[in-house]
């Protein structure tokens, strides 16, 4: 039988965030934000660029994309879930998923003005890999540890992400900012030959560490697929969704989480092209930005667990809320880089602080003796991901009907708002059960 709180499982699991968090860096936050804005042009070099018959800007695509990819897999989520559930095969889902989003970030490699529609379409499928291989690995926490580790641990796993992803991203900074270092010529850095190596080595990378967990994390019990295992796959998660029902304190948690999780997700994945449209901000000025981020995550990370510990966790949420309403308003009327690298650092602080937070005070809401472990987090990420498309949309939208980022910003300070409010209905305690 399984021993749940062994360290060397703990760790292996932590890894994971280590192996993907390099996407969220490098793909989501530094590198490909800023190639993609260089590369994703019309012939005169302005940002209104045609794809699959549509004209539009190249901002409102990539915020439109990642929306695509939240779409597939709230479609996907509720089948794939049970499914692994039902049949034991938890490890195996996010293995699939995994190599999924490894390989589209290889695929990168490739990116160039001639390669743009199929690099969209790997752009979504990086952010199905990633998020998708999430769900199962969030899975695990309920199974390898008691409930009083649950924050220490989510937040540790967010810790082993920033250090991970930053020390890859100053490898790779260092090939795009000093490529004769390299042995790149001139027209290897005119053809961003540097950048595309970057975006192959998170592939690599990726899947090269997530063996560590795929080695250590408990194995599967699987089951064999006959027999009528479709229509029992979607029985586990109808029986999931009405324990959820029965359940006052998740109905509320999951009406929180949606609207606030909504504000924070748009952030991170606009943060970048908010700088480099509305600031004008050099490249170096943004990787400055972005690093400061991870750097000072690594503290608010475990800020968070200490906030938890002394108020329990919704109290701790709220408070986290309260910052990120706050960096709304910043963000409005920021003006100047050094006003932006003051925002970036209160970000960092409150970024991974408020994901494991949210993480562990679900994980400490589902029954402790359910083995539906899956199919919980799939409904906690099918929450996540509405939240995503709908954010990121909501924030395009409003960017292409008023012609300015500032506009959206405001948009998401409307559900901070929602969400702490919401919050207040929840009792705030260390352990829920």
């Amino acid at each position: 039988m399984f021993q749940k709180n062994q360290t060397k499982v703990i760790r292996a699991w932590c890894m994971y965030d280590w192996a993907n968090s390099v996407f969220n860096l490098t793909i989501t936050s530094a590198v490909f934000p800023i190639y993609f804005s260089k590369i994703a042009t019309n012939p005169e070099g302005g940002d209104v660029i045609s794809f699959m018959g549509f004209t539009l800007k190249n901002s409102v695509l990539y915020s439109y994309t990642i929306s695509a990819a939240m779409l597939i897999l709230i479609m996907l989520n509720p089948f794939l879930t049970s499914m692994a559930d039902y049949s034991g095969r938890k490890k195996m889902f996010m293995k699939v998923f995994c190599y999924i989003g490894a390989i589209s970030c290889a695929y990168f490699f490739f990116f160039t003005k001639d390669t743009l529609n199929s690099i969209i379409f790997a752009f979504m499928f990086a952010y199905i890999g990633w998020y998708g291989s999430g769900i199962f690995y969030n899975s695990f926490i309920p199974e390898i540890v008691t409930e009083d580790r649950y924050d220490k641990i989510s937040s540790q796993g967010f810790s082993y992400g920033y250090i991970g992803s930053v020390i890859l991203l100053i490898v790779n900074l260092l090939m795009i900012m000093k490529p004769d270092i390299f042995g790149f010529t001139a027209d290897n850095i005119k053809e961003g030959l540097p950048a595309r190596i970057s975006f192959l080595t998170v592939g690599i990378w990726w899947a090269s560490f997530a063996q560590i967990p795929f080695y250590y994390l408990p194995k599967d019990k699987a089951l064999p697929l006959q027999g009528e295992w479709m229509k029992n796959s979607f029985r586990e998660l109808k029986k999931v969704f009405g324990e959820v029902q029965k359940s006052f304190l998740l109905k509320r948690f999951f009406l929180a989480f949606f609207f606030y999780n909504m504000g924070v997700m748009t952030v991170i994945y606009v943060a970048t092209l908010f700088g480099t449209k509305e600031l004008k901000l050099p490249d170096q000025d943004l990787i400055i930005t972005i690093l400061l981020i991870q750097l000072v995550g690594i503290l608010g990370a475990f800020t968070a667990v200490w906030l938890s510990n002394k108020y329990g966790n919704t109290k701790a949420l709220r408070i986290e809320i309260f910052v990120w309403a706050c960096i709304t308003v910043g963000a409005y009327f920021v003006q100047t880089k050094y006003q932006f690298f003051v925002l970036a650092g209160v970000v960092g602080m409150v970024m991974g602080g408020i994901q494991a937070l949210s993480r562990s005070t679900y994980a400490k809401l589902i029954p402790q003796d359910t083995k539906d472990t899956a199919s919980y987090f799939g409904l906690f990420d099918i929450t996540d991901k509405v939240a995503t498309m709908l954010g990121t949309f909501l924030f395009g939208f409003v960017e292409q009907l008023t012609g300015s980022m500032r506009n959206s910003v405001l948009i998401l300070l409307v559900l901070f708002v929602i969400g702490f409010l919401l919050l207040l209905r929840i009792p705030s305690k260390k352990v829920y059960h």
